[in-house]
């Protein structure tokens, strides 16, 4: 069988150089990528009666030509206007700046109009035309749209794709096994390819693509599934751990586990006495408690003789887990290091010989950790917190630096168990759905700029309480491109609106010494607002805080506006989020929206995962992630589903690597590096 992908683009005719780098642009290479260029939706040209048609509805319509055009020219652009009659209907056909069509508008001549359909005038704001005594044209068609760039057209892509299915479409491969596509009653994939790019009606390419979809997650799945295979024993460290030890640190702790904490202790303390890598994610809402449990898992490395490392997204939540995990620890005689690039040199290298000698037990760092020159004595745990801010590379690089050890990550970005089960197919998934006792929802109000008095108001109240506010901008300086409001300006404006109160300023260009000195006299009560960029966005813990106030929050994601709101309501006292934002576009007001309906980061996630979908909400790049060309992870979750369990059932054949029914897929998955072993992360 010929392998399409090794075919070059420009072997198609109309392929020269330039266009062969504009396709290049779009990821095109081969005739294989072009024949698996998917069309994202169709253009209806189908004949339909006017009767059918909606006030402003896009429909194709055939009439006759029932009057002489008449053309109106302003400058350089027209107006043509002709009378048609269809279905019995006189209705006015404007086309604006074609000029040229006005000698072909014969009386009693047959014409196609597609266009924009204006009931109440009669009228047709014509976009595209036919006349059926030239040939059939686009009419009765339903013509794939695709993303284009650069000087392709729709036209030209539609006619290069179909010349390659053309002349390579009886080359196209069956990958899955027959017995798949029986059971799921799927297109043979030949057929799908083809009636994607050129359906004949709508059902025949819903038909077509819910084939590929399968395909595409089934394929996705065989990764996860194989690596899960090779590597669910992959030897590593079995810790030694006493129950009465765990239970004597957690009775030790200043506040009881939930139940949901609990269950996931003990699932990691499974995990960690077997004699294979753990390897497991840790999801759950903000503020629902994954830093103690990540604690108890590093105290029970500690006690077995190995060494721990938790590696944090941003220095301030290095330091604050380094104190926090210090308190936790001192009465164990557990010792904690911190390790940040904006430590002296000769503190880095203190730190670094400790750990090498055995001295630290458990270090607590930035990238810092992942440096050439850190080297442990026994690493037995890794923890990773807010798992999606580091690279795949970034990750692994600290695993390495063990022999194996357990891997926990831990995210405060939740998504729905079945789904977290699903895409991290190569993961043990942990969920913390409760909150710790005493915990009160935070309430959450949308306002507009101009009530910024009332904001004000607010924040006075909650001072003359001894509360305190964190208020939160998206950027530190003026900027030119966007109107928004900035760290600097703010913290300047209330200072003169508050001038009783103590404001803080925090943002990412202080250094290291003035961002500590600042959320340190924030911790400790002194400042009363703390008015700071997106740096506090996680982890930051100050349970006095009890305002959060994002300004311009239509200009952050939702969540990214959840996690904000989680840095109060971690006292005892009521908490509040209020959102300035005027948002013009449909997202932003639906943002809003969910903020003020739900405090549920699982809800915020589904919603999120709707508005962004699943390329940017998992963040591509760093979580390694594909982006699907059909498939959408919210609505083809069933058939996500179904792809999982094919495929771990699949891969647990042994007829699988070896049978010649096989081959194809096999074949695929190794030229698609999709069976090399490495974690998917």
């Amino acid at each position: 069988m010929i392998d399409l992908f090794a075919i070059p683009a420009e072997r198609l005719q109309g392929v020269g150089s330039s266009k062969a780098g504009e396709l290049h642009a779009l990821g095109i290479s081969t005739v294989g990528d072009l024949i698996e260029y998917y069309p994202f939706r169709y253009e209806d040209y189908r004949l339909r009666p006017l009767s059918e048609a909606k006030d402003g509805e896009k429909i194709t319509v055939q009439g006759t030509v029932a009057s002489a055009p008449s053309l109106q020219r302003y400058g350089k652009k027209s107006r043509l206007t002709v009378r048609v009659t269809v279905d019995g209907l006189l209705l006015t056909a404007v086309w604006f700046n074609r000029a040229f069509l006005k000698e072909q508008m014969e009386i009693g001549r047959d014409i196609t109009l597609t266009g924009k359909w204006e009931q109440r005038r009669r009228q047709i704001t014509v976009a595209e035309s036919e006349f059926p005594d030239r040939g059939a044209g686009k009419t009765g068609t339903l013509q794939p749209v695709y993303s284009i760039g650069g000087s392709i057209t729709q036209a030209w892509i539609r006619k290069t794709i179909d010349r390659a299915l053309t002349q390579y479409g009886a080359m196209i491969p069956e990958l899955l096994p027959a017995q798949l596509v029986d059971r799921h009653g799927l297109m043979p994939r030949r057929e799908a390819i083809l009636r994607i790019h050129r359906p004949e009606n709508t059902r025949e390419g819903e038909e077509a693509r819910r084939r590929m979809v399968y395909e595409e997650l089934f394929l996705f799945q065989m990764k996860l599934q194989a690596y899960r295979a090779a590597n669910r024993k992959q030897e590593g460290l079995a810790h030694t751990i006493r129950s009465e030890d765990i239970r004597s640190f957690v009775g030790s702790l200043p506040f009881e586990l939930t139940e949901s904490q609990k269950q996931v202790v003990n699932e990691i303390i499974y995990d960690m006495k077997r004699p294979y890598v753990m390897n497991r994610l840790l999801q759950g809402d903000v503020g629902a408690g994954k830093t103690v449990v990540a604690a108890v898992a590093l105290y029970a490395t500690v006690r077995d003789g190995n060494q721990g490392a938790l590696m944090v997204p941003t220095e301030i939540l290095a330091e604050q887990h380094a104190r926090s995990l210090s308190k936790l620890f001192e009465a164990h005689g557990i010792q904690v290091g911190l390790l940040t690039g904006s430590l002296t040199e000769r503190k880095k290298r203190d730190v670094a010989a400790s750990l090498q000698m055995g001295l630290i037990d458990i270090v607590v760092g930035t990238h810092a950790l992942i440096q050439e020159d850190i080297f442990f004595r026994r690493l037995g745990l890794v923890v990773t917190d807010e798992q999606h801010r580091f690279g795949v590379n970034q990750r692994s690089i600290l695993r390495r630096k063990g022999m194996n050890p357990d891997v926990l990550t831990m995210t405060a970005t939740p998504i729905p168990r079945t789904l977290a089960i699903t895409v991290f197919g190569d993961l043990d998934v942990s969920t913390l759905r409760e909150r710790p006792k005493g915990r009160k929802p935070i309430k959450t109000y949308w306002v507009k700029h101009d009530m910024m008095d009332r904001v004000l108001g607010f924040i006075r109240r909650e001072a003359a309480a001894g509360r305190q506010t964190f208020f939160i901008c998206p950027l530190i300086e003026e900027s030119e491109k966007l109107d928004v409001q900035n760290a600097i300006d703010l913290h300047a404006q209330l200072r003169q609106a508050l001038p009783d109160l103590s404001i803080g300023l925090l943002h990412g260009r202080m250094t290291p010494a003035e961002k500590e000195e600042a959320m340190g006299a924030f911790a400790a009560g002194d400042s009363h607002v703390l008015v700071s960029t997106t740096v506090i966005e996680v982890g930051v813990d100050v349970p006095n805080a009890t305002l959060m106030i994002v300004m311009d929050a239509e200009r952050f994601g939702l969540s990214q506006l959840h996690q904000l709101r989680g840095r109060v309501g971690r006292g005892e006292h009521q908490s509040y989020c209020i959102l300035i934002a005027d948002p013009k576009s449909e997202n932003g007001q639906e943002r809003m929206k969910a903020m003020t309906e739900t405090d549920d980061g699982f809800e915020i996630a589904r919603r999120d995962l709707e508005l962004r979908g699943p390329g940017d909400f998992f963040g591509t790049k760093q979580s390694g992630m594909p982006e699907f060309r059909l498939a959408n992870l919210l609505n083809d979750f069933e058939v996500l589903e179904a792809a999982r369990d094919d495929a771990a059932e699949l891969t647990a054949k042994e007829d699988f690597w070896s049978s010649p029914a096989y081959a194809p897929l096999r074949d695929h998955l190794l030229r698609e590096a999709r069976l090399q072993g490495e974690p998917l992360d």
